[in-house]
């Protein structure tokens, strides 16, 4: 309890100190791909702690919404006290929804993480330690990221909130894989965001969170890639609380929400 109280006190304490965000355009001169919408604009905000405090660590952010609209803040802007009061830099993605361009959100968040890295000198950032994060379906966008793009895209390590991983159906979201794929996609495009099925000894170490008693995501979704990353022998750390449904982000009414922030934060300290 104790531990606990310290805790409160110090997270409390980085919200007081936390930074205003800069805001960046992802595609200044256009995106890759037009996903037919000119409103929705990719962007990300730049939440960097204080210099004297940076550890060269950042972390890319995507939030979830089933691949129809963005949980911004609890599972996004909310995070940046926790992550900037240990010197880690948050950066959280406003990725575009495919509207039928199965490859739009990854060209973002892949251009995300390329971004961080051609700033890491003037942000105080390592390349070689930028994570990503991502929460129900920006947890199937992180664990593509992290299974799929390679070179400046990739992580050096993901942390996966209650995450859709699978497209098969029975095990997926219902609503991301038709917003993702379409309601008839083909067996090989299905096959291709199965991400459990991507994960090689190169893919990099996992932090995985969800509650037993989530009804959107079925918990075979993270229980699958667990084991696929363990047969791989890639680092991973698997954490099933035993309530808490679906989409609790950072929010603290969930029942286990301090013990997931110690449990967070150990784990970020390990490596």
């Amino acid at each position: 309890m104790k531990q606990l109280l310290i805790f409160a006190v110090m997270f409390l304490s980085a919200v007081a100190s936390a930074q205003k965000p800069q805001e960046i355009n992802l595609w200044p001169e256009g995106p890759r791909t037009n996903n037919g919408d000119p409103e929705d604009q990719a962007k990300v905000w730049v939440y960097l702690p204080d210099a004297n405090k940076a550890t060269g660590r950042a972390v890319v952010c995507c939030p979830g919404g089933g691949y129809q609209h963005l949980a911004m803040q609890h599972e996004g802007h909310d995070w940046a006290p926790f992550f900037t009061g240990q010197g880690i830099a948050l950066i959280v993605v406003k990725y575009r929804m495919p509207h039928g361009h199965y490859t739009v959100p990854q060209e973002d968040a892949d251009q995300a993480m390329r971004l961080v890295r051609s700033h890491a000198k003037e942000w105080n950032i390592n390349p070689n330690d930028v994570g990503i994060m991502g929460f129900s379906a920006g947890g199937h966008l992180a664990s593509t990221v992290a299974t799929h793009s390679k070179g400046d895209a990739a992580p050096n390590f993901q942390i996966l909130f209650y995450p859709v991983v699978s497209m098969e159906q029975g095990t997926t979201h219902k609503g991301s894989r038709n917003n993702l794929l379409g309601e008839k996609p083909k067996r090989k495009l299905v096959n291709e965001y199965c991400n459990e099925q991507h994960v090689t000894k190169h893919t990099s170490r996992a932090f995985i969170v969800l509650a037993q008693d989530d009804r959107s995501v079925p918990p075979v979704n993270s229980i699958d890639y667990y084991e696929a990353l363990c047969n791989q022998k890639v680092p991973a750390s698997l954490h099933i609380y035993p309530t808490g449904g679906h989409g609790f982000g950072i929010r603290q009414s969930f029942a286990h929400h301090l013990e997931l922030m110690l449990e967070l934060r150990s784990w970020l300290q390990s490596f």
